[in-house]
């Protein structure tokens, strides 16, 4: 009876410290989240309880010729977190966007709602996404996610540095969906929609940036996004971008400290990164398209600025090369293409 006692004592002691052990490194972990980065293989999906938390969902139908965006950030703020949510429409040129009080973001799940709490305007997790905004109506369902594979996130080493003022994220390089949305009279079925899906967050969004996406290339099995911008860490400042293509089941990011060169300008966007072993060539065409104007948070001011300009459906060529070698060379004709800036200092 002592021994099979004293084990019980014992076992219960190691359960206690592993228990115990385990509630450390939670901690840790959110503690290192809350600088905004994230720990190796870690979910950057949750919150991390920055100053905005960003979450963009684009969806195509090549088929129809449809694009279809919708964004959400959370934005902290002393007088209540507020959302800043959008969706745009293509064809048609829709854009509806909103500030939207009683915005709350999980930093356990992915979770994510604003508006009224008893009608709550937006409402998103890795499965579903649901917004009403004045006359446009969305609500899908989200699945066959191909979710990120590798230990860092999108940034790659910058995923992990503390403290810079944003932070990207592609999580979701290809996906369906199933659902419908209507704006005034028309509706449009998105059953089996592509998917692609992001995240940003940090203190607010650069002074300037770039982004860009695409998925339809024909039947290749490809997915391409890009993000660019001023990154910051204290006194310091640089230009930085970054490329991220799925290949199948494969995926190749370059980043730096690996060389990738960003011009953009008249309606064009160029981009071109190499690594030891991979070289990633983007020619993006916006010219003659009319962009639609997106919202951007000035989270401190808790209102919104119209200084985001997306192409929805733009052209991107894109060749990917490994050792000198074509792995894949296509081109998109429904290609999100971006630039924006934040409204000089006063």
């Amino acid at each position: 009876m002592e021994r099979s006692s004293g084990a019980a004592r014992a076992g219960g002691v190691l359960t206690s410290g592993r228990t115990a052990a385990a509630g450390a490194a939670s901690r840790l972990v959110a503690g290192y989240r809350r600088t905004g980065a994230d720990v190796p293989f870690g979910n950057p999906l949750p919150s991390h309880g920055s100053e905005m938390e960003g979450w963009f969902w684009r969806l195509s139908d090549a088929a129809a010729g449809r694009v279809l965006i919708a964004l959400c950030g959370v934005n902290r703020h002393p007088a209540g977190d507020w959302a800043t949510v959008a969706v745009g429409l293509h064809p048609g040129g829709v854009v509806r966007s909103a500030a939207l009080d009683d915005a709350r973001a999980d930093r356990s799940r992915f979770a994510v709602r604003a508006g009224t709490a008893a009608d709550a305007r937006f409402e998103a997790s890795a499965d579903r996404l649901r917004v009403v905004l004045d006359d446009v109506d969305l609500d899908v369902r989200l699945g066959d996610a191909f979710r990120w594979p590798l230990a860092l996130g999108g940034g790659g080493v910058f995923s992990s540095v503390p403290f810079l003022n944003q932070y990207w994220h592609p999580w979701c390089l290809g996906g369906t969906a199933s659902g419908a949305v209507t704006c005034g009279d028309e509706r449009w079925t998105l059953d089996g929609a592509t998917l692609y899906g992001e995240r940003n967050w940090g203190a607010g969004f650069p002074q300037r940036w770039w982004w860009g996406q695409a998925h339809d290339f024909g039947d290749a099995d490809v997915s391409v996004a890009f993000s660019g911008g001023l990154l910051r860490l204290g006194p310091l400042a640089r230009d930085v971008a970054g490329v991220v293509v799925r290949l199948g089941d494969r995926v190749i990011r370059i980043t730096p400290p690996a060389p990738v060169r960003s011009a953009m300008g008249d309606g064009r966007w160029t981009l071109r990164a190499r690594s030891l072993h991979h070289r990633i060539d983007l020619e993006g065409d916006g010219t003659g398209l009319a962009p639609h104007v997106l919202p951007v948070p000035l989270p401190a001011e808790r209102r919104n600025v119209d200084t985001d300009w997306e192409h929805l459906a733009g052209r991107l060529h894109c060749v990917v090369r490994e050792r000198g070698r074509v792995l894949f060379e296509g081109t998109s004709e429904l290609a999100g293409l971006e630039v924006g800036h934040l409204p000089d200092p006063p």
